[in-house]
C-alpha cells in the first residue's frame, strides 16, 4: 500500500489575505539588527536581553501585550547563509517546525519570497506513518500570499512524496509500490503509464532488470509513464528503483546494509521532478522510466562472473553483484535512447565513489552538454539544492573492458568509481541530443533548515528550475 502525506501540504499553508491575528515573521540581517522599525521600546530591550545580534539561523519569539508572542525575528547573518547554500531566506525552515502552533506571515521584504515559502514547506516536513501520535494538527501555519502560490506547493508536494518513499522501509515498499507511486502520480496528472513486469522482462527484452529483481520474490519491473499535452521537446527521466539492495552474492557488510531501503532513492527523484514538470505544466513532452527491482540473495540469484545480455545488444560481464543499479538502468536507458529524446535524465544512487569525492550533501552529476554543466550547478547552489560536475572522462573507458564480454559492469579499483559507473550508463546512450546522471547519495544525515534527517530527493528542484527557465525562454 502507498502512504504519502504529500497531499497535505496545504496543511502548512493559510492562503487569502493576511487576517487579524497572524502573528509577523522579520527577517534581520546582523547589520540592521540595532534598526528593528515597528518593535516598542520594551521589545527592542527583550531582543537586547537574548543577545539578539541577527546572526544566522538564531530566532527569537517577541512578546506582546498579555506575554502573547507578537512577532518572530530570525537572524539572517549577511544574507547568503542559507542551507547547504543558497540566500538565508531558506533559514525559514528552521521556524516552521519550532513555532508554536499559530498562523504566521512574512512581514519582511524578502529577496525571493517563493524560495522562503518553499523553505517553511520544506522544513515542516516529518515522517510519522510509525508513530502512535501525530502532531501534525498542531503545526505552526504560514499565510501564503506569493503569486506564485500553487507552485509553491506543488514543489514541495513533489518533495514530501519522494521523502515519503525514500523513508519508508523495505518490508512496506518493494516495486509494486514503486509502480502504485507511479500510478497515484499518472492518475493525477492525466499520464498513460505501462508496466511490463517479472518473465514478461525477458519476453520484451529487458535481460538485465530480470536478471537484478529475479532473486526476489518481488517481480522485477519496469515502469513506463508518458505525458504529452505539446510537440515540444521531449524529456525522458529515467530513475533507479532497488527497493532493497543486499549486495547481492557480493553481499554487503551488515552496517552498509542500513540504509539500503534508500537505493529507490533515484525512481523517487525521478518522480519528484515528474510531479513538477506536470504540475507546473512545463511544455514539453515526458516520459519517465522506473526500472526497479530488489536485490536479494537467493539460489536464483545472478553470480559474479555471469555473462547477461542487454538490452542494448551488448554482453555485459559481471564482476561484482553490488555494482546492480547500472545494469536495470542500462536496460532503461537502452530503451529512452530509441526514440532520440532531446534530452536524457538520469537519478540514481548509484556510487560510493561520488561520496567519498563530495559527501553526502553534494551531488555528483555528469553530462555531455556544455551549456547545462555551466550553467546548472551556479542555479543549484542559488536555491540550496547543490551539485557538483564530475567529468566524463573518456580515459577512463578502458577499465570496462572485459576479456570475455563487451563490457564490465565494474572497475575492480578504489579509484573513480563514480566516473567508470557514469561511463557504463553513457555507453548505452548515443542518440539523445543531451545526457546527463546524477549520482546522489538520497540522504540527509541530520535535521537541517530544508528538511528533518532522512530521505531527499536532491537535485530534483535544481533540475526542474533550470527546465522551466529553459523552456520558457
Amino acid at each position: 500500500m502507498v502512504e504519502t502525506s504529500a497531499w497535505s501540504v496545504r496543511n502548512v499553508f493559510a492562503e487569502g489575505p493576511s487576517a487579524t491575528g497572524d502573528i509577523p515573521i522579520y527577517f534581520v540581517r546582523t547589520a540592521d539588527a540595532g534598526q528593528l522599525a515597528g518593535f516598542d521600546d520594551h521589545q527592542k530591550a527583550w531582543l537586547a536581553a537574548q543577545r539578539f545580534s541577527g546572526s544566522a539561523k538564531r530566532h527569537v519569539l517577541v512578546p506582546g501585550a498579555g506575554g502573547k508572542v507578537d512577532a518572530v525575528v530570525l537572524g539572517l547573518g549577511d544574507g547568503q547563509q542559507g542551507e547547504p547554500s543558497g540566500p538565508s531566506e531558506l533559514l525559514a525552515g528552521l521556524l516552521s517546525g519550532s513555532l508554536p502552533s499559530a498562523t504566521y506571515r512574512y512581514a519582511s521584504e524578502l529577496s525571493d519570497s517563493y524560495l522562503a515559502e518553499v523553505a517553511w514547506a520544506l522544513g515542516s516536513y516529518s515522517f510519522s506513518r510509525y508513530k502512535r501520535r501525530d502532531n501534525a494538527s498542531e503545526r505552526a501555519r504560514l499565510r501564503l500570499e506569493t503569486p506564485d502560490a500553487a507552485r509553491v506547493i506543488n514543489t514541495a508536494e513533489a518533495v514530501w512524496f519522494a521523502r515519503d518513499l525514500i523513508n519508508t522501509p523495505a518490508s512496506d515498499l518493494g516495486p509494486a509500490e514503486i509502480e502504485a507511486a507511479a500510478r497515484l502520480l499518472a492518475e493525477r496528472h492525466g499520464a498513460d503509464i505501462s508496466v511490463v513486469m517479472g518473465d514478461e522482462l525477458l519476453a520484451q527484452n529487458y535481460p538485465m532488470i530480470h536478471a537484478v529483481g529475479r532473486g526476489s520474490p518481488r517481480q522485477p519491473r519496469l515502469i513506463d509513464l508518458s505525458w504529452e499535452p505539446t510537440g515540444a521537446p521531449k524529456i525522458t527521466l529515467v530513475g533507479k528503483g532497488i527497493t532493497f539492495d543486499t549486495g547481492g552474492l557480493d553481499i554487503k557488510p551488515a552496517n552498509a546494509m542500513l540504509l539500503m531501503k534508500k537505493d529507490m532513492g533515484g525512481a523517487a527523484t525521478a518522480l519528484a521532478l515528474a510531479h513538477m514538470i506536470m504540475g507546473q505544466g512545463l511544455k514539453c513532452r515526458l516520459r519517465v522510466l522506473i526500472p526497479t527491482a530488489e536485490n536479494s540473495i537467493s539460489g536464483d540469484a545472478f553470480r559474479p562472473g555471469d555473462v547477461l545480455a542487454s538490452r542494448a545488444g551488448f554482453s555485459v560481464e559481471i564482476g561484482n553483484t553490488d555494482a546492480e543499479g547500472r545494469l536495470v538502468l542500462a536496460d532503461a536507458l537502452a530503451l529512452a535512447d530509441s526514440e532520440e529524446p532531446d534530452s536524457i535524465f538520469v537519478f540514481a544512487t548509484l556510487t560510493g565513489a561520488a561520496r567519498s569525492a563530495l559527501g553526502p550533501d553534494l551531488p555528483a552529476f555528469f553530462t555531455d552538454d556544455e551549456a547545462l554543466a555551466q550553467g546548472l550547478p551556479t542555479l543549484a547552489a542559488s536555491i540550496g539544492d547543490p551539485l557538483w560536475r564530475l567529468p566524463l572522462w573518456e580515459g577512463y573507458r578502458r577499465h570496462l573492458d572485459s576479456d570475455i564480454a563487451d563490457i564490465n559492469n565494474v572497475w575492480e579499483s578504489p579509484f573513480a568509481g563514480a566516473i567508470t559507473a557514469a561511463l557504463f550508463l553513457k555507453r548505452f546512450v548515443n542518440k539523445a541530443r543531451r545526457f546527463a546522471h546524477f549520482d546522489l547519495y538520497g540522504w540527509r544525515s541530520a535535521p537541517r533548515p530544508l528538511g528533518p534527517k532522512g530521505g531527499e530527493p536532491q537535485t530534483a528542484r535544481a533540475v526542474m528550475e533550470y527546465l522551466r527557465r529553459e523552456l520558457a525562454a
